[in-house]
């Protein structure tokens, strides 16, 4: 059983976390006020595709396979009627494109039968669609419907979220879970967005850029990762 002084203490470092974390928001929306989506699309379904090639793949590579990709691919019924092979082939630079083109032929058919060729607009719905996980979810209602359902966390805000003392997970939904706690909802959506351009811009796996950093004074591990 967990004595009341040690739940007063948790409730105490949390609620020091949470401001923290607030004064984190705040700082990355002077520094990105609009953090854009760095995959390039137009409509739902192509943010739905292109998330999708983006496992264990660049945005820039996903983005150069997406330019041709959509001009061939326009409708889910495009994408369900594809040939298999055909499709393998055409996304095969952003590797795995055996099970990415699965899932994207698998999920559009069930766009198409199931939503009239439209993408759903729930997590619970979005999330049993093939090759869809929490990840995608996220990024498609943020990013297409301004739904704040959850904290985007790809490998940048997993490595932010350490450094900055913010969670202790490594597996991406508990940290999202964690986030998610210290925050209020309205900015879910931002927070995760800005940490990924942070995480690419200046605080990168190798060698974070501390000096130019707005959130150093934040940091635990600021000026110690050479």
């Amino acid at each position: 059983m967990v004595s009341g002084q040690k739940r007063f203490q948790e409730s105490g470092a949390r609620q020091d976390k949470s401001r923290r974390a607030s004064v984190i928001e705040q700082c990355l929306r002077r520094a990105y006020p609009k953090p854009a989506i760095a995959l390039h699309f137009s409509t739902p379904l192509q943010l739905l595709v292109a998330v999708i090639l983006s496992a264990q793949c660049t945005d820039a590579r996903v983005n150069i396979v997406t330019k041709e990709l959509f001009k061939k691919y326009r409708t889910a019924n495009d994408f369900a009627n594809a040939k298999l092979k055909e499709l393998e082939k055409e996304i095969h630079s952003t590797g795995f494109y055996k099970s990415k083109a699965k899932n994207i032929v698998a999920c559009c058919q069930v766009l198409v039968e199931k939503y009239g060729g439209q993408v759903p607009q729930t997590m619970e719905e979005l999330t049993a669609l093939a090759g869809v996980g929490r990840k995608t979810a996220n990024c498609l209602l943020g990013g297409c419907f301004n739904i704040p359902s959850g904290i985007v966390v790809d490998t940048h805000v997993k490595r932010l979220a350490n450094r900055l003392g913010l969670s202790k997970q490594d597996d991406p939904e508990k940290i999202e879970s964690d986030l998610m706690e210290l925050l209020p909802q309205k900015d879910w959506i931002h927070f995760g967005n800005a940490l990924i351009h942070h995480g690419r811009k200046i605080c990168n796996a190798r060698k974070p850029l501390c000096a130019e950093c707005v959130l150093n004074d934040l940091c635990p591990l600021a000026f110690t990762i050479v």
